[in-house]
């Protein structure tokens, strides 16, 4: 599994987070590096972007050597990075997550606005299950996603964009989590189980992921994001603190220390 995301020096969220995803899965993870993140447990506090020909470089180096059986996209930081990574991945027909990152689960700006156009234009007509969280699924469709149904409507109209399947994540809703997941005809509810924990930090890269994890074992769209549910619902059970903030998932099968 190809992981396409931003460095968080904190090993919570990011590539880092993408990496022990693959590994306690029992997969290969790989990564593309699109920007270094100072970040620990309070937030983002300095972003720097790795230039578009190098984010290109890094892509074409593993792309055209080992290979992949699934890409997952997650910060990509400007318009022209996302370009970049655009560019490569429009070349293969690898399944493909994208989790459209705008922002720390703290609030702290992690792309540049231009990074939408791209998302909308270019990356979605390629992806596989892009996976908005309400916040991300309300920048990208100019709404405010308040409830199941609004998540639905969010989800149609990402899917208008190109996408084949959307999954708009829940949790920050009250009550009992549940996601959708839909295909342009039918929606399927992903529920949840409402974890008593502050330390949640990696959840939405964890569970992209994971997805691609799946879907690059053969999995089908639904089998591979109900798999990926499970998972990282264990892995926000075993989430530990770290720093004065927001700790990190727990990766299942895999020592804190």
């Amino acid at each position: 599994m190809l992981a396409v995301g931003g460095s968080d020096s904190s090993g919570g969220a990011g590539v880092q987070a993408d990496l022990k995803t693959a590994l306690a899965l029992g997969a290969h993870g790989m990564s593309v590096v699109t920007a270094v993140t100072a970040q620990d447990s309070l937030g983002a506090h300095e972003v720097w972007e790795v230039p578009p020909h190098a984010v290109r470089a890094q892509l074409t180096a593993v792309l055209s050597d080992i290979g992949a059986d699934a890409v997952k996209t997650g910060m990509l930081a400007s318009g022209p990075v996302a370009g970049a990574v655009a560019d490569v991945l429009a070349r293969t027909r690898l399944p493909l997550v994208v989790d459209p990152v705008t922002a720390t689960s703290h609030g702290d700006p992690l792309a540049t606005p231009d990074v939408l156009v791209v998302l909308r234009e270019r990356l979605f007509p390629l992806a596989t299950v892009v996976t908005p969280n309400l916040a991300e699924a309300g920048l990208l469709t100019g709404t405010e996603p308040a409830d199941e149904a609004g998540m639905v409507a969010a989800a149609a109209a990402i899917h208008a964009l190109g996408a084949r399947w959307v999954l708009v994540k829940g949790g920050h809703l009250a009550g009992d989590p549940v996601d959708v997941l839909f295909d342009g005809e039918h929606v399927t509810r992903v529920p949840g189980v409402r974890v008593a924990t502050a330390h949640t930090h990696g959840t939405g890269c964890t569970l992209a992921s994971a997805i691609a994890v799946h879907l690059a074992r053969g999995y089908d769209v639904p089998t591979a994001v109900a798999k990926a549910k499970t998972f990282v619902t264990e892995a926000i059970m075993s989430g530990f603190p770290l720093g004065s903030g927001t700790g990190p998932v727990g990766h299942p099968g895999m020592a804190t220390c």
